[in-house]
This record gives structure tokens, sequence and C-alpha cells, in this order.
């Protein structure tokens, strides 16, 4: 290894986000105390305070998570697979490979995987840090 090729992975490396295609897991409940502990307010999500007054217009669920996330693939929302891959370029050959070539492109680029059963959504590293996921 030359010294410049040892440069540029040292450099790689440093810029690479804190973590790097994380895998949290959390049960049924543990993810619906998470989403209790959110709320959306203009378009942004939030953690609550003990002292932050929530509408019930502003509560989060699965549903209202799902659009803040870069992929999901669960039994009970559409996450709109096929147009994902598409939108990167890729094919597929079934629903397994395409998220497997969906997932391999976010958690490439520092992206987090928060897992709920055989739920999977897949989130910024920004957006799991402000909602202390990490």
């Amino acid at each position: 290894m030359t010294s410049r090729t040892r440069e540029r992975d040292l450099t790689a490396l440093h810029n690479a986000p804190l973590h790097w295609g994380v895998d949290i897991h959390l049960t049924p409940a543990e993810f619906e105390t998470f989403l209790n502990s959110l709320y959306e307010r203009d378009d942004r999500l939030g953690l609550r305070a003990d002292t932050t007054h929530v509408l019930p217009s502003e509560t989060v669920d699965a549903y209202v998570l799902s659009g803040h996330v870069e992929a999901l693939r669960t039994e009970d929302i559409d996450g709109d697979l096929w147009d994902a891959l598409e939108d990167l370029d890729e094919t597929a050959a079934d629903e397994d490979e395409a998220w497997r070539k969906i997932r391999a492109f976010y958690l490439d680029r520092g992206c987090v995987a928060l897992h709920v059963g055989d739920d999977e959504y897949l989130l910024t590293e920004a957006l799991a840090r402000r909602l202390n996921l990490l």
C-alpha cells in the first residue's frame, strides 16, 4: 500500500458517518413507546419533552414516521419498493432482491436501519440522532 493510497483510505474513513450501517432492533412495544415519544410539527419530527404541548394532529404513528425515512419495508405500509428501486436506476428479479439493493444503497451512504420484527425503516444518521436512536 502506497502512502497516497493509505492517505485516501484514512480520508475516506475520517469522512465516513460515525454510525455507518448501524442496525437498531426494537420490539413492537419499544417501537410503540418510541413513536409515542415523538411529535410532528411543521413537517419535522421532534422528541417530546415533559413541557412539550402536543396537539392530537401532531402525534406520530408508523405511517407518519414513514414520511420521514429514506426507505421502508413493512407489512402495513406500502413503501413503493419498485419506484424506490427505479429512482436508483436499478432493477431486480423480485422484492427481496429489490430491498437488498435499496438497503445497500442507503446503508452505504450512512443511513441507519431500524428493525421492528420483520419491518425495516432506513433513516438518515441525522434523523436517528435527532430522535435519540443513536
